[in-house]
């Protein structure tokens, strides 16, 4: 499926590319991803304007068949947007279109509209390696040919977001001070250095270092309420306090030791062993 978005929609002749800046200027230290810092979930917001888009072709064609993706199928999204012209993947495998560099939100419109082909932008990232020295965990690996891919298991923006459970402790002492998903190799990328900010308001920066020990003082209604339409959602509430007592425990604050006593009494067993964890360490460095 991946391979042929026609198995998406049998009569697709076309896919439009769209990518959404998200950029904005914020703290220098952070520890949530740049994407995660606005009031609002980036799925609902670009689906809406490809929407909006796609209302107002149809007034100018008549109708087609189309379907939106929005990190919502299993679509190639960055090998789609390289053919489409907007960029070219970077050794930190991600989109990066000069001169606005990678801080793209990225969404497609599967057509059955016949239109003209774009052509990929030349690789431009040279001889560059700041990304893949810069990755504290050695996530991004050689493929050959100057190529580089992205190993998952290595992620911090995994481990902080996707995995669930206790995460093994080399994974823990690798997150640092973060608590939702990692910037570093984007950060770092000189394609960045003078990346456009975006004015949208639901983008502007809520929660780009949330406190941990409010964090950690959270109840599951107080984290729905607080978190239910922004991308933080999709940690789920015990993986945020999870995540949360690991960043106290990397902080060497003590601090910290009575919330993580709370924490450590906890039914959810990845909060309990993260915190009991995070004592341990903070204690042993008194």
């Amino acid at each position: 499926m991946r391979a042929d978005p026609r198995l998406l929609l049998p009569g697709a002749r076309s896919v439009v590319c769209v990518g959404l800046l998200y950029h904005t200027a914020g703290p220098a230290r952070h520890s949530v991803s740049r994407y995660a810092w606005g009031a609002a979930d980036y799925h609902d917001v670009v689906r809406a304007m490809l929407e909006g888009a796609v209302r107002e072709v149809m007034e100018e064609v008549g109708r087609f068949e189309y379907r939106i993706c929005v990190d919502t199928a299993p679509l190639l999204e960055r090998s789609l947007a390289r053919e489409a012209g907007l960029g070219w993947i970077g050794r930190n495998t991600c989109l990066i279109h000069q001169p606005m560099g990678s801080w793209f939100f990225l969404g497609e419109v599967l057509t059955s509209l016949e239109m003209e082909r774009d052509t990929p932008p030349p690789d431009r990232c040279g001889t560059c390696r700041k990304c893949v020295d810069a990755c504290p965990t050695g996530a991004l690996i050689a493929a050959g040919e100057g190529r580089y891919r992205l190993d998952a298991r290595l992620c911090i923006s995994t481990w902080t977001i996707e995995q669930r459970g206790a995460l093994p402790e080399r994974a823990r002492e690798g997150s640092g001070h973060l608590v939702f998903g990692c910037d570093i190799c984007q950060e770092v990328c000189p394609w960045n250095r003078r990346a456009p900010a975006t004015a949208r308001p639901e983008f502007q920066p809520l929660y780009p270092d949330p406190d941990l020990a409010e964090l950690a003082g959270l109840t599951e209604e107080g984290f729905r309420e607080q978190f239910r339409r922004t991308a933080l959602w999709r940690a789920r509430y015990s993986g945020l306090l999870r995540n949360a007592a690991t960043a106290m425990g990397n902080s060497g604050d003590v601090r910290y030791l009575p919330v993580l006593g709370k924490l450590a009494e906890m039914e959810d067993e990845a909060v309990k062993e993260h915190a009991r964890w995070a004592l341990r360490r903070l204690e042993a460095g008194r």
